[in-house]
């Protein structure tokens, strides 16, 4: 099917300019594609715990995962962890200026740092030397949770404007020893903070961005509330990578992340399942069919749209605008669509094996295609 975002208008974003770096080979900004992160939960130390997490988060299909350093045992795990995976390592690092220079020479591909929280300027070139050394790019997190003091009394509160000025100043402590590889986050739970902050940095620098809703909550109402907050930076076009916080499973942040980049048009992974909520018109349990398709096709990575609907009110129109559809009629059967046009009919009892099928045999062919291209 065509790309209705491409032909629409209305449907275009037109992203920020921004400059671009690269966490390992991942290029982060000017035009590249929005890239999904996430963040382990075990101990760094615990190296198999942390690769089998890892590949858990890139068969959800991360781009860069971050992980913990706070002591000498995780940045010495840190070489282990990175051979074993296939996408960038970010370093988390918060107070301790050597564990920054450990994890670079460990073979980070990043370091989670703030400048000026790791002590004197001389300390800052030492971590900044050490990026240069090893190829090793910098994000500067701005949380709102943990403003300077000397900030927070200039300002009373946290509010845009702090955070906005947190961030230039460890900006400008990289750049006086030349050191341009880095993104910004300006983070905060509240919805509200965070997007006025993520404005006014956007107009302050020409930084890659990191978004996120800092804390957001648990499963349910954190995707809510990172939809909330991160849509409206994505369709303003600010943001360069993305990180959705849950307190959940890291892989469930990696689900949503691209589900938020789909449902913008900004990013296709996977199939893209429209579905009514369904009614009294509907000729199959919808609600069960859905969730079991979704179970048994989380594992394409090619972007395919595919339409549930129950009744042929809605049904024929959405799968005219979809890669494949089933609509529901009566007498316990309902019509199949491929490529827009009505196509077979299909009974319920075989819906879910048979769209399988087609959705697998689709994914196949997208796959040969870029092969031979």
């Amino acid at each position: 099917m065509a790309d209705l975002h491409h032909i629409r208008p209305w449907r275009r974003i037109e992203r920020r300019v921004s400059r671009q770096i690269h966490v390992g080979k991942v290029p982060v900004g000017g035009g590249a594609p929005i890239t999904v992160q996430s963040m382990t939960n075990t101990l760094t130390s615990d190296a198999q715990a942390t690769i089998a997490q890892i590949r858990r988060m890139e068969e959800a299909g991360v781009d860069i995962a971050r992980v913990s350093c706070p002591d000498q045992e995780s940045t010495a795990a840190l070489p282990a962890i990175v051979k074993a995976v296939s996408v960038p390592i970010v370093a988390d690092i918060h107070f301790h200026y050597k564990r920054g220079i450990e994890a670079a020479v460990a073979g980070a591909a990043c370091l989670r740092i703030n400048p000026g929280n790791i002590g004197s300027s001389a300390r800052v070139k030492e971590v900044v030397q050490a990026a240069k050394d090893h190829g090793c790019s910098m994000r500067i997190g701005v949380n709102a949770g943990s403003l300077e003091n000397e900030l927070l009394e200039k300002y009373g509160e946290p509010c845009p404007e702090a955070m906005v000025e947190s961030a230039l100043r460890h900006a400008a402590m990289l750049e006086e020893h030349d050191f341009r590889e880095y993104k910004i986050s300006v983070k905060a739970s509240d919805v509200f903070l965070a997007v006025a902050a993520y404005q006014q940095l956007a107009e302050a620098t020409d930084a890659p961005l990191h978004v996120g809703v800092t804390e957001a909550g648990a499963l349910r109402m954190g995707t809510v509330k990172s939809s909330v907050g991160m849509g409206a930076l994505l369709w303003a076009g600010i943001g360069d990578t993305i990180r959705v916080s849950l307190a959940a499973d890291p892989v469930e942040e990696v689900k949503v992340g691209h589900d938020l980049l789909k449902s913008l048009g900004l990013r296709q992974r996977g199939v893209n399942i429209i579905a009514c909520p369904s009614c009294a018109r509907q000729g199959f349990n919808v609600i069960e069919t859905v969730e079991k398709l979704e179970a048994r096709l989380a594992h394409i990575a090619e972007p395919i749209t595919l339409s549930i609907i129950g009744c042929v009110v809605n049904g024929p129109g959405e799968a005219l605008m979809t890669d494949l559809g089933f609509t529901g009629g009566g007498a316990g059967s309902g019509m199949m669509y491929v490529s827009g046009k009505p196509d077979h009919k299909l009974s319920n009892d075989a819906m879910v094996e048979h769209i399988v099928e087609l959705v697998e045999a689709r994914a196949r062919a997208i796959r040969d295609a870029a092969l031979s291209a």
